[in-house]
């Protein structure tokens, strides 16, 4: 029985260059950067690979080619993510209101009537209920649904578009 050997290094090497690549450049220049939609749906140039190498080749050529693209489907997929657990979005918009609130506060203590609070109590209150709603929106759930439906979709992709014409010819040597 052979064993099925995956190119770890391969999509690690490749992820940890693309991060420094972003980290180095704008959103300006991450948004042009962007393939048109006709060249990334070539439903032309779709095929199967024929082995494991070739599937490894046409990986690491479209993960640099396509690097905004699946940066975009990445985003989308965490917007859907957030949208459809409802409990996280609650929690999300709950913690940067709270923040928000107490930031306005200015290091002041909150005044209701007779109640007063600080803003000590106030961070306090906040993380424990903030603690308690992420125990019950299951953002790792959420994270893991995440990191596998993202790797699914642009591994797929990569993997199943063959690379142009032009390059292939490119890296040919004589």
């Amino acid at each position: 029985m052979s064993s099925l050997r995956i190119p770890y290094t391969l999509v690690t090497d490749r992820l940890s260059s693309g991060m420094a690549r972003f980290q180095n450049t704008s959103l300006s220049a991450r948004y042009s950067s962007l393939r048109p939609v006709s060249e990334f749906f070539d439903f032309r140039r779709m095929s199967r690979p024929a082995n494991m190498g070739e599937a490894q080749t046409r990986i690491g050529f479209n993960l640099g080619h396509f690097s905004s693209n699946y940066l975009l489907v990445f985003m989308l997929l965490a917007i859907y993510a957030v949208i459809t657990n409802l409990p996280l979005l609650f929690l999300i918009i709950m913690i940067i209101g709270g923040v928000y609130g107490i930031g306005k506060l200015e290091g002041r203590d909150l005044q209701v009537g007779n109640f007063r609070a600080t803003t000590s109590q106030l961070w306090g209150t906040l993380g424990v209920v903030g603690f308690v709603l992420a125990i019950m929106s299951a953002p790792f759930e959420t994270v893991f649904w995440l990191v596998g439906a993202s790797a699914l979709t642009i591994l797929g992709h990569a993997s199943f578009l063959d690379r142009p014409i032009e390059n292939a010819f490119n890296e040919e040597t004589v």
